[in-house]
């Protein structure tokens, strides 16, 4: 425990002197901290926050951003945690006259996790296809110092990574830093030219981030003791033991993150909330509905892809499954609206919880204008499914335009009775039909034969099996399938042409 102690105030020492000569290096390149909330996050602004307080006012002249990305979907008690840090971060460093400043950072409303899934039909992210990470985490973060830059993408970028944390985060480190001199402090962001990262905890343990949080108060007032505590909820093995010596085991591998995460096999931290703490059991909602996202899902998606060619998987003779079904994404919907009104009505859910919206407003409208505009549903079936979910009347009105002539009943007639009940013909001639609504008051139409075609080519196999045995037959002759079929999509395009010329 004494060399514990000891080896603690040394490192305390060192990481505190190379902060502050860090920060008085002779340019004006402001910092940006990353905080999550987590433990590695607090620790590195705890740290920074000290060093600053130190130095006398005069040489505080670096401007100092505390940024966390809300992806939008991060599990709701680390929000609610990091939400109140920052708020509580700003009244402190502003009463203390730090130049530390907390910003909150969102996705976009078109690239959120939601709008993703539900609204264009992206599949629930893989290692394979994680699409997520650069939409939710990496691009607000690149805005932000691009904004912050004035374009130049010159920032220092402070983070907890440490090579203790796992062992193939510390094969990276390792090799992020072991190819340059020991002696740098500053490593070269790999995406961000201009920018550099700085890891002050890079060598330290799990031991050392508890024992310093443990050992030295807060110094924006927030409690570490009960970080500590939230660990020790999202912890399998239970109570997560204070750190007093190195025989001591520490609580640190649990990791937070978004609720929907489907790239890890299992939610541990989430579940072990629900499993720890009763007052945390109203999750269970939505860990429930984590995992039906991470069930085997090609019965739910289409066999083309989003732009309706097919692709064959290069190791099995099967398609490459597309995005979601446009059944498959308004049951999405509907199961998300469902746990949101769960929670809001659970006798067991915190008052401050009901107040959550697992999908934002801005969201929902995004979702209803792709599916009804860039999709061409134009049967308009959002609104229909919030209302009867929730059992309230939605909030805007119709994304349709005043001159659409269709009204759902006559949608279920075009599909029923003229196509049969076919998928594909009623997409395919639902499409036909809305595109030429849309031109016709157009004085040039010279891009409707591209949009026709492109609605056509959509249409062009009559299932899965016909897809799949099309593809079949191409691989077979090692050249395009010149058929009947498509024969009969190029006269049908080129009759389109010459009734267009001779409108």
């Amino acid at each position: 425990m004494t060399l514990l102690k000891t080896h603690f105030k040394e490192e305390l020492g060192r990481a505190l002197s190379e902060i502050k000569e860090l920060y008085l290096e002779k340019n004006n390149i402001p910092w940006i901290i990353g905080y999550s909330g987590g433990k590695d996050s607090t620790a590195v602004l705890q740290l920074v926050w000290m060093a600053l307080a130190d130095l006398p006012k005069d040489q505080r002249k670096r401007t100092v951003h505390v940024i966390s990305t809300d992806t939008l979907v991060e599990n709701p008690v680390v929000a609610a945690w990091v939400d109140n840090s920052l708020s509580v971060m700003e009244d402190c460093a502003r009463k203390e006259d730090l130049p530390i400043f907390p910003k909150k950072l969102t996705p976009n409303i078109k690239e959120t996790f939601w709008v993703n899934l539900i609204g264009k039909g992206y599949p629930a992210p893989k290692n394979q296809f994680r699409w997520c990470t650069d939409r939710l985490k990496i691009k607000p973060v690149s805005t932000f110092v691009r904004e912050m830059s004035d374009g130049t993408n010159e920032a220092i970028i402070v983070l907890g990574t440490r090579k203790a944390e796992s062992h193939a985060r510390a094969m990276r480190i390792k090799n992020t830093y072991e190819k340059k001199k020991v002696t740098e402090l500053l490593m070269p962001h790999n995406d961000l030219i201009g920018s550099y990262i700085y890891s002050p905890i890079v060598e330290w343990s799990n031991d050392d981030v508890w024992l310093f949080l443990m050992q030295k108060k807060n110094p924006w007032g927030h409690d570490n003791k009960a970080l500590l505590a939230l660990y020790s909820g999202a912890t399998d093995g239970g109570e997560c033991p204070l750190v007093v010596d190195t025989s001591t085991p520490s609580c640190g591998d649990s990791r937070f993150g978004c609720w929907v995460c489907t790239i890890v096999d299992k939610d541990k931290s989430m579940s072990a909330m629900i499993m720890n703490d009763t007052e945390k059991q109203w999750m269970e909602p939505l860990l429930n509905l984590r995992n039906k996202l991470d069930e085997h899902d090609h019965d739910k998606r289409d066999y083309r892809r989003l732009n309706g060619t097919v692709n064959l998987k290069k190791t099995k003779e099967e398609l490459v499954p597309g995005p979601y079904t446009q059944k498959s994404r308004e049951t999405w919907l509907r199961e998300l609206l469902k746990v949101q009104r769960v929670i809001h009505e659970g006798d067991e859910t915190p008052p401050e919880v009901k107040e959550i919206k697992l999908i934002s407003d801005a969201e929902l409208q995004e979702i209803r204008r792709i599916w009804v505009v860039e999709k061409y549903e134009i049967e308009d079936t959002l609104p229909k499914i919030f209302e009867e979910t929730l059992g309230k009347p939605y909030f805007e009105k119709d994304v349709k335009d005043n001159s659409q002539p269709f009204k759902n009943d006559d949608m279920q007639l075009l599909k029923d009775d003229v196509c049969l009940g076919d998928e594909v013909k009623f997409s395919t001639l639902r499409e036909l039909m809305e595109i030429e609504r849309r031109y016709r008051t157009s004085t040039r139409r010279s891009g409707i034969i591209g949009e026709l075609t492109k609605a056509l080519k959509k249409g062009f196999y009559d299932d899965h099996q016909d897809a799949l045995d099309f593809v079949l037959q191409k691989k077979e002759l090692g050249k395009p399938l010149e058929d009947i079929k498509e024969k009969n999509l190029q006269e049908f395009v080129q009759s389109i042409e010459e009734a267009e010329r001779n409108t």
